[in-house]
């Protein structure tokens, strides 16, 4: 493939994460690349190798999902480069991320992951963010792997209910007074 090409995909990717209001993963900016057939899931990550390997991007890695945050070599780069994107794309780009800000949000802000400790028992890692700032940040020990991980996947689909739990019970006074 052209190396004008891998420019191009790379220039799309950063010009999505500079406009992006949420932090993008790899599987975000798949959805949008691979949905318009500009290229394939091969081309892709080939992409995203050279990118990390470029420094034009950091990867974070949160139990199943790849963040990639920009870095200033990348807006750089972007800044060199945005003229090679086509207009009509940058469009899309931004129609993308318009269309899909509150499920790109929502599944940026809500993290959840685990380790093992040296002790031998594991500990769940749970984060929820608004306007890319953590709201709670929550460490929970658990015995087993199994239950970290179900842990996890509950505070993907449960963390609201029990954020809000935690606040009612914080910042309410329930104290008997009789």
């Amino acid at each position: 493939m052209g190396s004008q090409y891998l420019t191009l995909y790379k220039m799309i990717v950063l010009y999505m994460l500079n406009r992006s209001d949420v932090t993008l993963s790899k599987s975000q900016i798949y959805d949008f690349i691979l949905e318009n057939e500009y290229t394939t899931f091969l081309t892709l990550q080939e992409v995203f190798g050279e990118m990390r390997d470029q420094k034009l991007v950091v990867e974070k890695i949160s139990r199943n999902r790849t963040y990639l945050e920009l870095t200033d070599e990348g807006r750089e780069a972007l800044r060199f480069f945005i003229t090679e994107i086509n207009p009509a794309i940058i469009e899309q780009v931004d129609d993308f991320l318009k269309k899909n800000r509150i499920r790109l949000r929502n599944e940026s802000s809500i993290l959840a992951d685990y380790a093992k400790r040296t002790s031998g028992e594991y500990v769940a890692h749970l984060v929820a963010k608004e306007h890319d700032e953590p709201i709670i940040d929550l460490s929970l020990a658990v015995p087993t792997e199994e239950m970290a991980a179900f842990v996890c996947d509950r505070w993907q689909k449960e963390s609201q209910t029990i954020y809000q739990y935690l606040v009612d019970r914080l910042l309410t006074d329930n104290t008997d007074q009789s």
